[in-house]
């Protein structure tokens, strides 16, 4: 969870600095984490397919996206759960 609650708090930082108030930007990152976690847990579909159907071209989730993918989101996320898995490894070898 403390993945999450790390995009979570950048999300909630990030729409301060854009005006919201701290509560509104709450409400709005976590209830929109857990809708998403919902749409992937009652669907059949992939995430690749859910955010799609969710993006509208040239449409400002389209143009945050953009911006997620240009600072290498993927990379960043697959770095992260090796270092974790790389850790578990050595704690588990008492290291």
């Amino acid at each position: 969870p403390a993945y999450f609650f790390l995009i979570i708090e950048a999300l909630i930082d990030a729409g301060v600095r854009n005006g919201l108030s701290r509560d509104l930007a709450k409400k709005l990152a976590t209830r929109t984490m857990l809708g998403a976690a919902r749409l992937c847990i009652e669907s059949d579909k992939e995430p690749a397919e859910l955010r799609a159907m969710v993006t509208s071209p040239n449409g400002t989730t389209f143009a945050g996206l953009n911006v997620m993918e240009s600072k290498n989101i993927h990379a960043i996320l697959a770095a992260t759960v090796t270092a974790a898995t790389r850790r578990s490894r050595e704690l588990s070898k008492g290291t």
